[in-house]
């Protein structure tokens, strides 16, 4: 390796990790939405590379400095012994230091190669066991609220391939009542979350704020109202037994919220579905879900722009592991 390459890594090195944080940052902050882990791959081939550069060229290349530091000192002390001088601790403790000093790994490559082990484990763990997420807004109130971090279960739908999604172990299906991450079929840059109400050849209506499924009235009880703190308001709270679910789930239904639905676009499969001013009722196709958001009124879901295909899946969400505002978030949920 060259002087003048190993003279630009730093700089190189610098600018790579500052774009790396200040994407973190804006991703947090919900400044930018993008494929993080095509973002993540990447960080790992990058550091990947340091590593391997780091374990044959850049540290043989060090040893091979240290070694001669050593076989210096060892002729030096030779010809000063041809003089009678014999070796001193002074001597020692100088090319000890030298040889410590050349030996040392770099900042640069301590924060690529050094971070590779713990980044390609992240990556992997991302990848096909559990993917955290941020709650950027209200429609899964009060199931979920904004501000919540949680871990996404990858490997429940079965196991895909990062990146590209694309599934190469099938395992279970997505249940109804499965609260799920999705790629949002019009950007699939954006992921979504709500909850699966339909499952395929499901028929599925939701007219004057009722939920039928395959024609049966989805039974719900009246809870307690729920006090919004944004609106500083109290809503109107239920419990809804979905078909087939072990655990009934809340959700919130405003009284004065319009009944009727507007799709946003005629998406696939659009035929399936029927508007009316009740509001919607569709047939689910083969290979797709319906999905709801638990604050009804309040979300932007299939009955707006359509169904969630198979292969948009992420991973089914089941845990708040830290909300900043409010710690006594953290916990399971269904």
């Amino acid at each position: 390796m060259s002087e003048k390459l190993l003279k630009l890594m730093p700089a190189a090195t610098t600018v790579v990790l500052g774009a790396f944080v200040a994407y973190c940052a804006a991703w947090y902050f919900n400044a930018v939405q993008s494929n993080f882990s095509l973002i993540l791959f990447i960080a790992t081939v990058i550091t990947g590379v340091y590593w391997l550069l780091e374990r044959f060229v850049f540290l043989p290349g060090r040893a091979q400095a240290a070694a001669a530091i050593e076989n210096e000192a060892i002729a030096r002390q030779a010809e000063l012994a041809k003089m009678g001088i014999s070796k001193t601790e002074t001597h020692h403790q100088e090319m000890v230091a030298s040889k410590d000093a050349v030996l040392q790994q770099p900042w640069w490559l301590d924060w690529t190669a050094g971070l590779f082990p713990v980044i390609c484990i992240v990556f992997l763990l991302r990848s096909f066991l559990f993917e955290p997420f941020k709650i950027p807004t209200g429609s899964m109130i009060p199931t979920l609220h904004v501000g919540d971090l949680i871990l996404v279960n990858k490997y429940t739908y079965g196991v895909r391939l990062p990146v590209i999604n694309k599934k190469i172990v099938a395992l279970n299906d997505p249940a109804r009542g499965d609260v799920m991450v999705f790629r949002y079929p019009p950007d699939p840059n954006v992921d979504y979350i709500k909850r699966v109400i339909g499952v395929p050849g499901d028929e599925v209506s939701y007219l004057n704020k009722e939920l039928r499924v395959n024609g049966q009235l989805v039974k719900r009880d009246k809870l307690p109202d729920f006090f919004d703190e944004t609106q500083t308001s109290y809503i109107p709270q239920f419990e809804e037994f979905l078909p087939g679910m072990q655990k009934p789930h809340k959700l919130l239904i405003y009284p004065n919220a319009s009944i009727g639905n507007s799709p946003m676009m005629k998406f696939p499969h659009f035929d399936n579905c029927n508007y009316s001013l009740e509001g919607i009722s569709c047939k689910v196709p083969a290979g797709h879900y319906f999905m709801m958001g638990d604050n009804r009124d309040n979300s932007q879901d299939s009955r707006y722009w359509g169904f969630v295909p198979e292969q948009n899946i992420v991973g089914k969400a089941f845990f708040v592991w830290m909300n900043f505002g409010n710690l006594r978030r953290i916990g399971s949920f269904d």
